[in-house]
């Protein structure tokens, strides 16, 4: 097996029985922010993209390039799709041309037969709950009989079992280790108050990541899914090129390090263009286009040259924004969510309280208690939870008929926010289900019980082993530091003693001292 880094979280994949092309990415994303790091626009992307099979593991723009994949990818490829109860990703891929498709069943291995009768194992482990990218995200497997890959990019699936129950040992495992988020850099908080949070943010991915390492047990392990770069000259404070250990996009080089720092010399650095060729667990061969070090080296030169090739495919990017006002933005606002709140009363009561969008000189309060959208009432003061976001990028989404603001506005950094109290999983679950059908399902995967009636133990605590957030399993994602546990998987905590969620709203924790009587 021979597997080259085509950027980010994409590879190609090759074996006797075809290639498989995963998430290209090379346009830049959400409104231009985000860009692959290094830079991929060099490579051979008309034979990268004459592949046998194409996958595409969500609808995340990082990983879902729609102009690349109408442009550059073969459409007699066969699409291994993930099995996800919305069919977003399907009617996105249709509408580009693909017609091949082949649907996996979740977490089940399939054998696929390819050029000259040659098999493929494949799985696909979906995740379905609406936290999980934009109502989905998955990895995949691949064995060719000799060698086992496991492409996890940044999915976070909560059970490994399946993976070895149904290939053994992986030889090599790719992840996601760095930050692909907003928080805290765009939060109204104290300078240091943020500094702290973003280097906890910063350890909590590596760490998450070592976890998964450490579970799947492979022989080699290549980071990937990140991080982007930051080229517009606004956000450019967001690359990670001035050794602030309170940014939360750490690259390649730092992990490797970290890996290091805990015993595992396990990894591969890969940059566009680096192939590995894999015969089981052996390393027969792995070479790159250019020294690594001419990008690492010197990474804020690196990061200065790319911003000024990219400059005017940024400028093109701006241009097609929707600059024109066309009056207040109130009315288009009611119409969108309104029927979309009427829709979705467990999530409208999760989040519980009314929400600010200040946009320019207009300020829209959705009012979810009362489901309704409208103008701040005198005298109501600040609301607990508010976005502040130019207009232009408003008006753009609603002029393209976006069902997702996480995956256009907020992934964009392109606004800065405050909140008091915590975390609200449901305000941001409902501005990425702006469908009649998204949020169909996602209320419905709320309401659903969950059992949580097994416990495990850690540190002298008894505790349910499932994550109230997304039902981790928190015998191999929980920390516990005093009287908090951590589940790694999301940084989520709770306080032992009372149970109470320290994150969010809600999601309790069944928990107890050893030491003391069962209630």
């Amino acid at each position: 097996m021979q597997i080259t880094s085509v950027g980010h979280a994409g590879f190609h994949i090759s074996t006797a029985a075809g290639t498989i092309l995963c998430d290209p990415w090379v346009n830049p994303a959400y409104f231009a922010s985000w860009v692959p790091f290094p830079d991929n626009t060099q490579l051979d992307w008309d034979a990268l993209g004459n592949c046998d099979f194409l996958y595409v593991s969500h609808l995340h723009r990082d990983h879902f390039d729609a102009k690349h994949l109408a442009d550059k990818i073969n459409k007699d490829a066969t699409v291994l799709l993930p099995d996800y109860p919305v069919p977003d990703l399907r009617r996105e891929l249709e509408q580009l041309g693909f017609t091949k498709f082949f649907e996996t069943e979740n977490s089940v291995k399939h054998t696929i037969t390819g050029a000259g009768g040659n098999e493929l194992d494949i799985m696909i482990i979906a995740l379905r709950a609406p936290a999980d990218g934009p109502i989905g995200d998955s990895g995949i497997v691949v064995s060719d009989g000799e060698t086992v890959c496991f492409n996890m990019n940044d999915a976070r699936p909560v059970d490994m079992d399946v993976l070895h129950d149904a290939f053994g040992h992986v030889d090599i495992h790719l992840l996601q280790y760095s930050g692909a988020i907003w928080y805290p850099m765009v939060y109204d908080i104290p300078a240091k108050t943020k500094a702290n949070f973003g280097k906890q943010k910063r350890q909590r991915g590596m760490d998450r990541a070592r976890s998964y390492i450490e579970q799947v047990g492979a022989t080699w392990v290549v980071p990937s899914a990140g991080p982007p770069v930051f080229l517009d000259d606004e956000l450019r404070y967001l690359n990670d090129d001035r050794g602030d250990e309170g940014n939360i996009f750490p690259d390649q080089v730092v992990f490797l390090d970290q890996m290091e720092l805990h015993g595992n010399n396990s990894g591969i650095l890969m940059i566009p263009g680096s192939t590995v060729e894999l015969h089981g667990k052996d390393l027969a061969e792995l070479s790159h286009p250019v020294a690594p070090d001419s990008i690492y080296g010197d990474k804020a030169a690196y990061i200065e040259a790319m911003a000024q090739r990219f400059a005017p495919v940024l400028a093109a990017e701006k241009a097609s924004w929707a600059n024109e006002d066309d009056g207040p933005l109130l009315p288009r606002l009611k119409e969108l969510f309104e029927p979309i709140m009427a829709q979705s009363d467990l999530i409208c009561d999760g989040i519980g309280y009314s929400v600010a969008l200040v946009m320019g000189d207009e300020t829209v309060v959705l009012d979810f208690p009362k489901r309704l959208v409208r103008e701040p009432v005198e005298g109501e003061g600040k609301q607990r939870y508010g976005f502040r976001i130019d207009p232009i990028l408003v008006r753009t989404v609603l002029r393209d008929n976006e069902p997702d603001w996480v995956n256009t506005i907020f992934l964009s950094t392109r606004f800065t926010t405050w909140r008091i109290g915590g975390y609200n999983e449901f305000l941001y679950t409902f501005f990425k289900c702006l469908t009649d059908e998204r949020i169909a399902y996602a209320d419905g995967w709320f309401s659903e019980a969950h059992d949580d009636s097994a416990s495990t133990e850690l540190e002298g605590w008894e505790v349910q082993r499932r994550c109230p957030h997304l039902k981790a399993d928190l015998s191999k994602f929980g920390v516990v530091e005093g009287n908090t546990l951590t589940c790694n998987l999301h940084g989520w905590q709770w306080d032992l003693e009372s149970g109470r969620c320290k994150t969010s709203k809600g999601h309790e924790l069944r928990s107890r001292k050893l030491d003391l009587p069962a209630n």
